[in-house]
């Protein structure tokens, strides 16, 4: 379990008074799921795939289910960001999703998806001339 990410002693005293209170039944070591929870979401795994140090990917799911429609996780993310704002935040893009056409440099010319190979293509920077536009060449 070397790879797993937890929660230390610190992070969770810092979290726990954002926690709901439990009714009747105690609920499953808090530790261990919301440590489960956030190395799913960091991994971009599917809840099935949570390694079984966590325990049930069920339980999981439904706690993350559950305290999202709360506001549990807003309540957390408001109270700790508020504390120690850095004066830069660096974002580390490389796991954003961009469309398949975002990426597009080409543009189709009134084509359909049919005629697409055939199509003439013109790259979307065009910087041509308004006097070889006007006589129809690039």
């Amino acid at each position: 379990m070397p790879d797993h990410f937890w929660l230390n002693e610190d992070q969770l005293a810092r979290i726990e008074p954002f926690f709901p209170l439990s009714h009747g039944v105690p609920r499953v070591d808090d530790r261990r799921v919301l440590s489960g929870i956030i190395h799913v979401l960091k991994r971009g795994l599917q809840w099935r795939d949570a390694p079984a140090g966590y325990g049930p990917h069920k339980t999981l799911y439904k706690r993350f289910i559950r305290w999202s429609r709360m506001g549990v996780f807003d309540n957390i993310f408001r109270a700790l960001s508020s504390i120690d704002v850095p004066e830069k935040l660096q974002i580390n893009p490389t796991h954003l999703k961009a469309h398949r056409t975002a990426s597009s440099l080409l543009k189709k010319k009134g084509c359909s998806r049919r005629q697409w190979p055939q199509c003439k293509l013109r790259p979307l920077s065009y910087t041509g001339s308004n006097e070889s536009r006007a006589r129809g060449t690039p």
